[in-house]
């Protein structure tokens, strides 16, 4: 489903399709906080930018680059989007927004910063105010890589802007996060979400809704969720198992669980599939607000199975896929993992 290479094309979309911070959704704070920043010209050298994956780290370093090297900048310190400058930011060509990479799939080394940073930074800008390092996956950097930057944190350039984007701050030195601005990127209002996917993106309401759930507040993910047709196609399959697993025998069962292997690398979002289905089936149980359903579209579903599963069982299955979960986190046999839910399921 959510892969790497998918969310980093959802990234560079989203990035294209925005070239001030009014089309940003959500992080106000943070927005303001930058504008006024750069409007007053009181730019730190370093900000640390942390947040989950696709929580928008990238697409407010790449504002907040564009703004600070606009030619044409507006009051509140927005970019114009039209000079020539803010067309090479767009365009991920601009020669003084440097974007730090690494060949390593999971470190960034010590050569990375001193070939990319170090040795860089005492260059003068080419044709900007400021020189701007944007290392994404920051908390990759190895021990001596962070050594490295701080030498450069310490005695910076009066032109250099580091931004750091981690998913995990906590991986950085002391030292490092000490000579840095904290920006945290805090989930965003699920109707917000949900606005964004149905009028931006056109995505129908029940899907919008699936995929706000999902989401849990990150517009990364729930745009990456919305265009992903694999991540469909386990939505689909988990459900049509949901539907009618009452009729299936065991032998049926044990080729459902051979099917779900299918998805070894995505079983969580199978797993939540199943959560979310029976959260709906438990508030309608209760309740009986349609409004309050997930799955919209399976609503007859729904109601067949709250009808027929008592508030113990429907608990039971709740309890069996947190099992599930942890049995799958700490490497047991995911087929026989499998095996247990579906039996507790079909039970319940």
């Amino acid at each position: 489903m959510a892969d790497v290479t998918e969310m980093k094309r959802m990234n560079a979309r989203q990035v294209m399709n925005m070239s001030s911070f009014k089309d940003v959704v959500g992080h106000k704070n943070i927005i303001k906080y930058i504008e006024s920043a750069v409007s007053a010209d009181a730019v730190s050298h370093a900000y640390i930018l942390n947040g989950e994956r696709g929580s928008g780290k990238k697409l407010l370093a790449n504002l907040f680059s564009m703004s600070l090297q606009c030619e044409n900048r507006e009051e509140d310190g927005d970019a114009c989007g039209k000079c020539r400058s803010c067309k090479q930011a767009v365009s991920g060509n601009h020669p003084d927004i440097i974007r730090v990479s690494h060949e390593k799939p999971n470190t960034i080394s010590v050569d990375d910063i001193r070939e990319q940073v170090n040795n860089d930074v005492v260059i003068k800008p080419y044709s900007s105010k400021y020189k701007i390092y944007i290392i994404a996956d920051a908390d990759m950097m190895s021990v001596q890589a962070q050594n490295a930057l701080l030498k450069t944190l310490e005695e910076p350039p009066q032109y250099a802007v580091i931004m750091l984007l981690t998913e995990n701050a906590e991986a950085l030195l002391p030292t490092i996060r000490s000579r840095c601005v904290m920006m945290k990127l805090r989930n965003i209002k699920d109707q917000l979400v949900k606005k964004y996917l149905m009028e931006q993106m056109e995505i129908p309401d029940y899907k919008a809704d699936v995929c706000v759930a999902f989401a849990q507040g990150n517009m990364g993910k729930a745009i990456m969720l919305a265009t992903s047709e694999y991540f469909n196609e386990i939505k689909e399959d988990a459900v049509h198992l949901l539907r009618n697993i009452d009729s299936m025998s065991v032998s049926d069962l044990m080729e459902a669980v051979k099917h779900c292997m299918t998805y070894k690398l995505e079983i969580g979002d199978y797993l939540d599939v199943i959560a979310i289905w029976y959260r709906d089936v438990l508030i309608y149980k209760a309740t009986k607000n349609v409004d309050r359903v997930v799955f919209s579209d399976q609503l007859r579903y729904i109601r067949e199975r709250a009808s027929k599963s008592s508030y113990e069982g429907i608990e039971n299955i709740l309890d069996g896929l947190d099992k599930a979960k942890s049995r799958i986190k700490a490497n047991v046999n995911l087929e026989l993992a499998m095996e247990l839910l579906l039996l507790t399921i079909k039970e319940n």
